[in-house]
């Protein structure tokens, strides 16, 4: 399917009270500022697809991956706060997964290339750092701590010299995990 096609799928709505109550504000592809629709944001739900969202507008901030369900008050639950100021659509990948990982900026350090989960590079590759990628193929999660926890941060195709300058300062990512079709 093309990412087209995907996006005339994908749907999110946001609600500005708990339980679905309230304006809201409906999404089937990226937003980078959603603070003219909406105050606030406590509750949403996924019909289909999956998203990003973010505290922040124009993508940044802390993220938080939204799968297909609903979320009444995923606000306490979650322990996000009720900014949601910018969404992205992920589109839905039919296809191989591979990444490449840097110990330092800029593409410095050791590398090692993965086509698969990896839930902790320390285990894995004894890489204590992972400060830069590029994504061949696929939509991948990044995870500040092994075992998938801790913020995250979503990566597509593309090369990433710094996450510093991405927003996450900061921030180490210590697993990783691909978008793929069960997520959906």
């Amino acid at each position: 399917m093309t990412s087209t096609g995907m996006n005339m799928m994908s749907r999110i709505t946001f609600y500005e009270e708990r339980n679905f109550q309230g304006r809201s504000y409906e999404c089937m592809s990226d937003c980078p500022d959603m603070s003219s629709y909406l105050s606030r944001c406590h509750s949403c739900r996924v019909e289909r697809g999956c998203f990003m969202v973010y505290d922040r507008t124009n993508y940044m901030g802390n993220q938080y991956f939204m799968r297909r369900g609903e979320y009444a008050d995923y606000m306490s639950m979650m322990g996000m706060s009720d900014n949601i100021r910018s969404c992205r659509m992920i589109p839905m990948h039919r296809g191989s997964y591979r990444m490449k990982i840097y110990e330092r900026e800029n593409f410095g350090g050791q590398s090692y290339e993965l086509m698969d989960d990896c839930d902790s590079v320390m285990d894995r590759y004894r890489m204590s750092n992972c400060m830069s990628c590029n994504v061949m193929d696929g939509h991948w999660l990044m995870y500040e701590q092994p075992h998938y926890r801790g913020r995250m941060m979503y990566m597509r195709p593309g090369e990433y010299r710094n996450f510093m300058n991405m927003g996450g300062s900061g921030m180490r990512f210590m697993s990783m995990r691909r978008i793929t079709d069960s997520c959906y």
